[in-house]
């Protein structure tokens, strides 16, 4: 049978909480007990931080590190361009430490026909003027309109010497240097003579068509070019210039021989037959008279110039020879 405490004696602290029991007046209210049935209601204690998430998720927690480096990975690998294959256009070569690139393929360069054509080469003969500056002085003088041509191929010529050409190259008189040229192309069987023509010497300050001019070898090749390797004259369209190549005045050509005075009367007409619109042309027939569009200064034969054109000009490797002519009217 169950007594009660006797008063004044402490209640242990066992029975103190035990259902039914009576406390004493010196103890506080504290709510030590639990009612019958909720031990089994109370939530877990809480873990917190990583001890947490391993406790919750396992082995597994420790893979998310590396499955988002490897998704940054792939990120960075996709929205970075790719460097194209190589082989292709615009492709970029990767060197290796230590490794040497393949040199590119090189070209290999054509070679210059061999030209044997005797005929081309410049005659013997005296010294000429071979540097120039490539400024040129004008010979003061005009003359008369000479030739039936119309308004539309009436063609106005100045006459002109490079600076740095010397006296001698032609025979110490300028005076006498432009009295040929005019002389040349007043001839009725020049181009005048053709009867589509009309030509006039005039002053350089009177806006002339083209100007006959005397040139150094030096600045003929700046002019004309060396696509051929033998001394030669030209027609330079952007300047309106006839330019007539001292060496070839002094010497001639080998086609005309000791005949200086023919050679210099085919120049003129050929440079200013370029200068009024006309190309070259082949020797017709053999022991025919060579027109005066054929090159004459490299040969009569049409082989030889051929050779000398490499296929690129009118005339053919026919074989017909023709004599030299210094006239398009002769």
């Amino acid at each position: 049978m169950n007594r009660a405490p006797e008063r004044g004696r402490p209640v242990p602290p066992a029975d103190r909480y035990r259902r039914g029991e009576r406390r004493t007046s010196a103890e506080p209210l504290a709510a030590a007990w639990e009612p019958e049935g909720t031990a089994q209601l109370r939530r877990p204690r809480r873990r917190g931080g990583v001890k947490k998430l391993v406790s919750n998720y396992g082995w597994r927690i420790y893979a998310i590190p590396v499955l988002l480096v490897l998704t940054a990975l792939v990120v960075l690998d996709t929205v970075q361009p790719k460097t194209p294959a190589l082989g292709g256009a615009g492709t970029t070569v990767v060197e290796t430490p230590g490794s040497t690139p393949e040199a590119p393929p090189s070209e290999v360069q054509g070679q210059k026909p061999k030209l044997d054509v005797p005929t081309a080469e410049l005659p013997a003969g005296p010294a000429f003027s071979e540097n120039g500056v490539g400024t040129w002085r004008a010979i003061a003088g005009g003359g008369n309109r000479v030739g039936e041509g119309n308004a539309r191929t009436f063609r106005k010529y100045a006459i002109a010497i490079e600076d740095g050409v010397q006296p001698g190259d032609y025979n110490n008189d300028d005076v006498a240097f432009a009295r040929t040229v005019e002389g040349i192309l007043s001839d009725p069987r020049s181009w005048i003579g053709t009867k589509q023509v009309a030509l006039q010497r005039v002053e350089a300050n009177q806006n002339p068509d083209f100007t006959v001019s005397l040139t150094t070898t030096k600045t003929t090749h700046t002019i004309c070019g060396r696509e051929i390797p033998f001394e030669t004259s030209c027609y330079d369209k952007p300047t309106k210039r006839v330019v007539i190549n001292v060496a070839r005045w002094v010497r001639g050509a080998m086609a005309y021989g000791s005949d200086i005075t023919g050679y210099r009367t085919y120049v003129i007409n050929h440079e200013v037959g370029h200068a009024l619109g006309n190309n070259h042309a082949a020797c017709p027939d053999n022991d025919a008279p060579a027109p005066v569009m054929m090159q004459q200064t490299f040969g009569v034969a049409n082989d030889f110039v051929s050779k000398l054109n490499a296929g690129q000009d009118v005339v053919p490797a026919d074989g017909k020879i023709c004599k030299t002519n210094p006239f398009p009217a002769g």
